[in-house]
């Protein structure tokens, strides 16, 4: 059998472990879940509900936090296993994640940094899907300049309090609790100074305010933090060292997007060949040349996701080369939902003929040119990945600091 481009090689272990999951999957990805996977992105709300009963059956066959020690929740899984995982649900269509954030960003971090006592207080109720979080790092001043948040924690007897402003804070409006950079030296400038803090947002201290996007969902939130409190026990790692954290976070959610993203792309790619077939755009030769472009492109970000992934597997942990996974994949989606509002012409615009539903694949790939505009923004824009991958990857000088 042809090994799919980015695919891992399997141990015995490994596909025993396909096996028994494959075995899950054909009893409980009911009609109810299946093929849900393109009915709202990952970064969108739709289906909320759904998505959440979704993660509460994997929570109930054990198939959440699978790679943290028993103790914790978890299934002592290996890391390929993850992988094995996040390729299956993507392939078999079952729904994005909701609760995303916690388990996938916010969970290795606590692992790596938390004490023992908040691994256990934090992990489990995450692996029965008990619990929402969602990530505040972005500031209205400080989005990928990450290090210039102005957002400030005080201490206060045992308790910190919180004033500042977060936003395009994914879920807010249904997280229970939001991880967030805060400053909690007040003389201290760019990188130090910095706290891992985990604070509830079920307080008085905290609003939410939702904002509205093109595709009508409101994903994305503004998060307002006026006098907002939270045990000082609530810091991953030391006090004012909150930097490596936050980039431990962000090293896991710019390597580990690309797994479902990546096999998404595959179903929206033959789902545009065959509307393309069908609409008899295949026989103009500039636009089949693009999408053949485009298919030898999804080939090679499959590589470059090997790559990486093998490379996490024989280090323990992702390095600064999931950045080129990240610039490459959100740059080829942005050119691949191009040539699909090519090919739809004026139907994808207007959302006519070929767009009398959400399940119809036309509208799918309407909504995912509209979302595929922010890929080059969120999770670090494509300059700060540049940058990235020039310094720490390829060893060039630093970028001047004004």
């Amino acid at each position: 059998m042809t090994q799919t481009p980015g695919e891992l090689p399997l141990t015995d272990a490994d596909l025993r472990f396909r096996d028994e999951l494959r075995s899950w999957l054909d009893v409980h990805l009911t009609a109810e879940f299946a093929d849900q996977y393109d009915r709202g992105g990952p970064d969108d709300d739709d289906n909320w509900e759904l998505r959440r009963r979704w993660e509460r059956e994997l929570a109930a066959g054990g198939w959440l936090g699978i790679s943290w020690p028993e103790e914790y929740g978890g299934r002592d899984a290996t890391m390929s296993q993850e992988i094995v995982l996040a390729t299956e649900l993507s392939t078999a269509g079952a729904p994005p994640r909701a609760a995303f954030h916690g388990e996938s960003l916010m969970a290795p971090t606590a692992l790596h940094y938390g004490t023992p006592e908040q691994k256990a207080r934090l992990l489990p109720p995450m692996a029965r899907s008990e619990i929402v979080w969602c990530q505040g790092y972005s500031e209205p001043n400080a989005g990928s300049d990450l290090a210039g948040i102005a957002t400030k924690a005080r201490r206060d007897g045992d308790e910190w309090v919180v004033t500042g402003q977060k936003i395009w804070t994914t879920f807010a409006q249904h997280a229970d609790w939001i991880f967030a950079i805060v400053r909690t030296d007040p003389d201290s400038r760019r990188h130090a100074g910095l706290s891992y803090m985990l604070i509830p947002l079920d307080q008085p201290g905290v609003r939410v305010v939702p904002i509205r996007t093109m595709l009508g969902d409101s994903g994305f939130n503004e998060v307002f933090f006026d006098g907002a409190r939270t045990s000082v026990d609530n810091v991953l790692g030391a006090p004012g060292d909150g930097w490596k954290a936050a980039m431990t976070t962000l090293g896991h959610e710019r390597a580990t997007s690309v797994l479902g993203y990546q096999f998404s792309f595959r179903r929206e790619m033959t789902e545009l060949r065959a509307l393309a077939r069908k609409r008899g755009a295949t026989a103009d030769p500039v636009l089949r040349d693009r999408l053949v472009d485009s298919i030898i492109g999804l080939d090679i970000m499959g590589y470059n996701n090997l790559r990486t992934l093998s490379a996490a597997l024989r280090d323990g942990q992702f390095g600064p080369e999931a950045s080129i996974g990240k610039y490459y994949w959100s740059r080829w989606h942005q050119e691949f939902t191009e040539i699909a509002m090519d090919v739809l012409d004026a139907d994808g615009w207007l959302s006519t003929e070929w767009g009398s539903g959400p399940d119809q694949p036309s509208e799918a790939l309407r909504r995912s040119f509209i979302r595929a505009r922010a890929e080059t923004i969120y999770a670090g824009s494509s300059e700060i990945q540049k940058n990235i991958i020039a310094e720490r990857v390829l060893g060039l000088p630093r970028e001047p600091k004004e």
